[in-house]
């Protein structure tokens, strides 16, 4: 099987309908946080003021805003998503057949783990 690889990157996937989601997936967690991060840094540097960024202000003012909580858990699920569909992809290409199905199922159940564990201190952390 002759793949050509482009200098825009890996090509569109003509195999399995799961490969072709994640491989829109990819694309569009790329898309999702670099608006994310943008707003992220704009945050931190424009809107608020950085000098005055402690602990204790994260906690009273940043944590405190239902808007600032879902841009954070916004970012973090597109980072898990990214991150995780990206070594999917590398696990494919690198990892031999006889283990490439466990390597991936531990895989996919250290994203769910990260994913739950920082949902939960997302949705967990008291509003004051």
């Amino acid at each position: 099987m002759s793949e050509r690889y482009s200098r825009v990157g890996r090509p569109r996937p003509t195999g399995s309908r799961a490969d072709l989601r994640a491989w829109y997936a990819v694309r569009i967690t790329a898309l999702a946080l670099f608006v994310l991060a943008l707003a992220h840094f704009s945050m931190t540097h424009f809107v608020f003021d950085p000098a005055d960024q402690t602990a204790e202000w994260i906690a009273q003012t940043r944590w405190n805003s239902v808007a600032l909580r879902f841009l954070d858990w916004s970012m973090l699920v597109a980072v898990i998503i990214h991150a995780f569909l990206g070594m999917r992809t590398v696990a494919q290409d690198y990892v031999p057949a006889r283990i490439r199905t466990v390597a991936l199922f531990v895989l996919y159940l250290l994203a769910a783990g990260l994913l739950f564990i920082g949902t939960t201190v997302v949705l967990t952390l008291p509003l004051k």
